[in-house]
């Protein structure tokens, strides 16, 4: 088997690690194996490209991780209902009490219900504190 199929299959093993456990952690030893592929490519020592794979793989936990890391923490880039919706405000369109209610935001309608506290009427802006499934719990802003 040549170097370069070796590396290769280090990367593509990273990478399915990466899937199965997103870490942003084993994405760096597949940038290092397809690099150290391509550099097997023209060099032909075991030895060496060996010592390159490991130096990839710490410069690359050392530089790439910390943006990966970053770039998946913002808020920002969240996706569902908490990135869309909670700390959001909300207008009740129906009283909001402990076990009935509704809300609109972004022209959607939602049953809402209350933590705790008073009923809150319709025609109220109100902030989404959660959601439970399809219904969002709101709190008087």
């Amino acid at each position: 088997m040549a170097l370069w199929q070796i590396f290769s299959i280090i990367a593509v093993i990273a990478v399915i690690l990466e899937i199965i456990i997103p870490s942003a952690f084993f994405l760096n030893f597949a940038v290092a194996g397809i690099l150290t592929a391509l550099l097997s490519l023209f060099v032909n020592s075991w030895n060496a490209l060996i010592i390159d794979f490991i130096i990839l793989s710490l410069l690359s936990i050392w530089l790439i991780r910390p943006l990966l890391l970053r770039h998946r923490d913002t808020k920002d880039n969240q996706t569902g209902l908490d990135g869309k919706y909670i700390g959001k405000t909300a207008k009740v369109t129906e009283t909001v009490t402990k076990n009935s209610g509704a809300v609109t935001i972004y022209d959607e309608r939602w049953d809402a219900r209350i933590q705790d506290g008073e009923d809150i009427p319709a025609g109220s802006e109100v902030r989404i504190v959660r959601n439970d499934s399809l219904i969002l719990y709101v709190e008087r802003i």
